[in-house]
């Protein structure tokens, strides 16, 4: 199985790929398109040299390498993609290859947080509207478009990752719920700007406070970004909604992993 994680930035999004990467049966690959994002629309991201010469800048070979072999022989290769990396150019059939999964985050908590690292941000920097469109394009193909919430995620990480694996087809394994502290050998070289929290952690952090109040310049960015992620929002699934839909199609078949107590259905 191939999985393609949408998200944009400061979204669980590494934390994420680190615990598809704790399961043995699981390579993974950190932003492939982010070399090819930069040499095209030429922004001066932290260490743009150093990430141009790390990844293949052709969008064209890097959509070839994404359906192409699992590395080194793994069942499951767990791609991290950031949406605003697919600008106009960047190829999508590839898309239509592998199962396509859209995390999302509340965006006052994705510009609190990527103002932090990089001020002033702008819609087109945190992805959302990227992200509902490759949600619509992969919607008119017939695939059904998974979406999770990265707050339901930390709520209750059990819950939600037992959910999502039900979503892709995937058998949930424990160890996706830890992975070691350090960072991962598939980190982008970008990982040493950006991952400094993650790096410490070794599962994810516990449920999200109240939404952090955004600057009045930036205000203008939350109000464009809160329609595509309430849009979005509205197909999350959650555990309940899985187990509810699990039971009603098959109600003897519920996996082993899906944590108890709950009711079957008749």
């Amino acid at each position: 199985m191939k999985i393609a994680m949408w998200s944009g930035p400061r979204n669980l999004s590494t934390a994420l790929m680190y615990s598809f990467a704790n399961r043995p049966d699981c390579a993974v690959l950190d932003e492939p398109f982010y070399a090819s994002y930069l040499a095209q629309t030429g922004l001066n991201h932290p260490m743009r040299e150093e990430i141009l010469a790390s990844q293949p800048n052709d969008p064209e070979r890097v959509s070839k390498m994404l359906v192409g072999p699992n590395p080194h022989g793994h069942k499951h290769f767990y791609q991290k993609h950031m949406t605003q990396h697919m600008i106009a150019g960047v190829p999508r059939d590839w898309m239509r290859d592998v199962v396509n999964v859209f995390l999302i985050r509340h965006p006052a908590r994705v510009i609190a947080s990527y103002a932090a690292k990089r001020e002033n941000p702008t819609l087109a920097d945190i992805g959302f509207r990227q992200q509902a469109e490759l949600f619509d394009l992969v919607a008119s193909w017939g695939q059904k478009p998974i979406v999770i919430d990265s707050h339901d995620i930390r709520a209750n990480p059990h819950h939600a990752l037992n959910a999502l694996c039900a979503a892709i087809g995937l058998p949930f394994d424990d160890a996706m719920l830890h992975w070691p502290a350090g960072g991962h050998p598939s980190d982008g070289i970008w990982a040493r700007h950006w991952y400094g929290a993650v790096w410490k952690s070794t599962g994810f952090a516990s449920a999200e406070g109240p939404l952090p109040k955004i600057p009045n310049h930036l205000q203008p960015v939350l109000d464009d970004a809160l329609p595509f992620f309430e849009s979005l929002k509205a197909s999350a699934i959650t555990y309940q909604r899985q187990l509810h839909e699990r039971m009603r199609v098959t109600p003897k078949a519920c996996p082993a992993s899906w944590p108890r107590p709950y009711r079957q259905t008749p």
